[in-house]
């Protein structure tokens, strides 16, 4: 018996005497990997080198224990071939969940750096922990299969808790599939102005569950991107920043309306030349509208640079409408109402 148990330990040390040749190769090979240009050697070396290290003891610890008699009979379950087997699984598994944690997080990542926003970044990192976790999981069905341990519950229970993590996380998954359709659809990038419901401002962020934006009062306003993707969405920086304004002018009754209509025009040029505002291709255009109850309606459609200047433009159009309408006597009226009473 005393014999028995030294060669077991020899065994084990042996065992780690491999094992510790086998980290200084491993140590080797990751050196050299990080020379090469492919990573897929490093993501190899990275995933069989320590799992090989381990299995190396375990299976000197597992020989030493089964063919030098030191188990009780009693406790040989411990040294059958089933539990071997169960090694060997459990080492795969390792080995699979670093290979495919490694391909997603560097491939994968390659990949997302070259889109635009960080929605494919998440879920990038989703896939990370969903490849570990459901390899692990699956490794350790396995284990119980070789043992011989009824699986059905585990599965039920895996069932129910992943119905109950659905329900539970309904929101959070609709807002991150909406988030994928926006980086796919590319309705908007970050940079744009755009109209969503009644929050209009400029895109600062594209997350997984939602999109910022900073209203043109500097608010900043966090969307859900189911919401996004259920509602129109109005972007005024795509196909290009130009934007056409539409500025409303009513006169009194009495003028003359093609004299009006020349001075609209002339200050839609004089506004083309001496600012910076607006642009001359598409041309302005000057239309008479309707009767109004109280004035003449006219509409000066005016094409400016960029769709964040309406301020700008405005004051420019009116500022010279205002001045050009007094010195021609034109009168800009405002409402009346008149009544006549019989006697």
């Amino acid at each position: 018996m005393n014999d028995n148990l030294l060669f077991a330990v020899a065994v084990i040390l042996t065992g780690f005497a491999i094992a510790g040749v086998a980290r200084i190769i491993v140590r080797w090979l990751k050196k050299y990997a990080e020379t090469t240009e492919t990573k897929w050697d490093d993501i190899i070396v990275a995933a069989i080198g320590t799992p090989v290290q381990v299995g190396i003891i375990a299976v000197s610890l597992y020989i030493a224990l089964k063919y030098f008699d030191i188990v009780p009979a009693q406790y040989s379950v411990i040294v059958s071939d089933d539990v071997l087997n169960s090694i060997y699984i459990l080492l795969g598994t390792w080995i699979v969940s670093s290979l495919l944690h490694d391909i997603i997080k560097i491939y994968g990542h390659a990949w997302a750096e070259t889109t635009e926003g960080d929605a494919d970044d998440r879920l990038v990192d989703l896939l990370e922990l969903a490849a570990r976790y459901v390899v692990w999981f699956a490794g350790i069905m396995l284990v119980f299969v070789n043992l011989d341990i009824n699986i059905t519950p585990f599965l039920a229970g895996a069932g129910i808790a992943g119905a109950a993590l659905a329900l539970a996380s309904q929101d959070f998954l609709s807002n991150f599939l909406g988030g994928v359709v926006i980086t796919i659809d590319k309705p908007f990038k970050v940079g744009d102005r755009i109209l969503v419901d009644t929050y209009y401002g400029d895109v600062l962020v594209i997350g997984t569950r939602s999109t910022r934006i900073r209203t043109i009062d500097g608010k900043l306003v966090t969307i859900p991107n189911s919401k996004i993707t259920s509602n129109s969405v109005m972007n005024y920086s795509e196909p290009d920043p130009t934007l056409r304004y539409t500025i409303p002018i009513t006169v009194a009754y009495g003028t003359d309306i093609e004299k009006v209509k020349g001075v609209l025009a002339e200050v839609a040029s004089d506004a083309i030349k001496n600012t910076d505002y607006f642009l001359a291709e598409p041309a302005p255009k000057v239309f008479f509208q309707e009767f109004g109850d109280s004035a003449l309606k006219f509409v000066l459609y005016i094409w400016a640079r960029a769709y964040n200047i309406p301020d700008e433009v405005k004051d420019a159009i009116n500022t010279r409408i205002a001045r050009r309408f007094k010195e021609e006597g034109i009168e800009i009226p405002f409402p009346q109402l008149e009544v006549k009473m019989k006697p």
